[in-house]
């Protein structure tokens, strides 16, 4: 059985920071129902990334909503919102990400919502909070993303260098999934309802606090990047990611002296002190980027792995997906939608008990459980 078999969520949420947060209570076992607006629905639903359409709708929205319901109503019209009030006072998780205010106008409050079910575990996720001067801007990753300082932790020296991935959306939603089982665990033990707060500009904040913490024990410098090869902003050589006679090679943390008699590269063994690992990493990278250049990542491996030098070769999907290394974790599942259109995503990466936690459940098509969670949940 999985551990949140019989947890009821509605779910308000749109776009992918929140959606991530019930994907994966879902992926737990919990019930989501998707509360959605006519027509549109979800606007993640017409959100792409891509010009990949799964079933008339984008691959963003397939892949963050499998294994949910999906109930249409227009909370405008007072008949829909006292279904959705019905629906809520049988719930355990109510989850939105709207900006600050749209849900008081909407009647969706923590204060409304509690009085109607006193143990309602309240979760919600913001851009930036409900104070300050940025409570109203837009939360969208890239935009949290530059704000926030990382990227200028990425890439190497020169431009800002945002995450290609939505990061930020990712983490808050990972962080609100974390409040909300905190809180099914404290209901557990009081009968108390509880209301949890996530802003992604917190959340990609936190994410720093290896930097953020030299920052503030380094007299406040200025972070600098190297000027090439670079992996991290801090991390000395030979921390970094090189190209090679046919393809590229990442090596971690290592001696530098070391790696020169493996390499055959007489000019890194003058770095004893590792102090000009990270004083000299630009020179040294230049060093090691030559080196390597002549030959392949193949050969390179067989002399670095044995010596335990932590490296490893920088695959492609269509390379990572066809090695045993990935092949024996099984992370791509197959599902399919209730009018039998099939596709295949990642599932969830959390084992319980030895088991994975699949579910064959695509994604909804807008209302499509409508009638059934109405005549199950709201009129019985």
């Amino acid at each position: 059985m999985k551990p949140l078999k019989d947890i009821l969520v509605v779910d308000f949420s749109q776009f992918l920071s929140a959606p991530s947060s019930t994907l994966r209570l879902a992926d737990l076992g919990a019930r989501v129902i998707k509360v959605e607006r006519p027509e549109t629905g979800d606007i993640c639903r017409q959100l792409y990334v891509s010009n990949v359409n799964l079933n008339g709708e984008s691959s963003i929205f397939r892949a963050i909503n499998r294994n949910k319901e999906s109930f249409q109503a227009d909370l405008k019209i007072e008949a829909d919102k006292e279904q959705v009030y019905k629906l809520i006072e049988k719930a355990d998780v109510f989850v939105h990400n709207f900006r600050p205010g749209v849900i008081e106008r909407l009647g969706f409050d923590y204060e409304t919502l509690q009085k109607k079910n006193p143990s309602l575990i309240y979760g919600e996720i913001s851009g930036y909070g409900k104070e300050g001067p940025w409570k109203s801007k837009p939360g969208q990753d890239l935009l949290v993303q530059s704000l926030s300082g990382v990227t200028w932790l990425n890439g190497n020296e020169g431009d800002p260098t945002p995450i290609g991935l939505a990061l930020v959306d990712i983490l808050s939603g990972a962080h609100l999934t974390q409040g909300i089982l905190a809180s099914i665990y404290k209901r557990l033990k009081t009968g108390e309802g509880t209301k949890v707060s996530v802003s992604m500009m917190e959340s990609i904040i936190d994410f720093q606090f290896e930097s953020i913490t030299t920052f503030y024990h380094d007299g406040g410098a200025p972070t600098v990047r190297p000027k090439s090869n670079s992996a991290h902003a801090y991390l000395g050589a030979p921390y970094g990611v090189y190209q090679t006679k046919n393809g590229y090679l990442a090596l971690a943390m290592g001696s530098i002296p070391f790696l020169g008699e493996l390499l055959s590269a007489d000019e890194l063994l003058k770095y004893e002190d590792f102090q000009t690992w990270y004083t000299q990493r630009d020179e040294i990278k230049e060093i090691l980027a030559s080196t390597l250049m002549e030959n392949t990542t193949e050969h390179w491996l067989s002399i670095l792995e044995p010596a335990d030098i932590w490296c490893a070769n920088v695959m492609t999907w269509d390379v990572l997906f066809e090695h045993d290394g990935f092949k024996v974790l099984n992370m791509i599942q197959d599902v399919k939608m209730g009018d039998g259109y099939e596709y295949k995503t990642t599932r969830c990466p959390i084992k319980i008990d030895g088991e994975y936690l699949t579910s064959p459940v695509g994604s909804p098509a807008l209302g499509e459980h409508t009638a059934e969670i109405t005549k199950e949940l709201i009129e019985s």
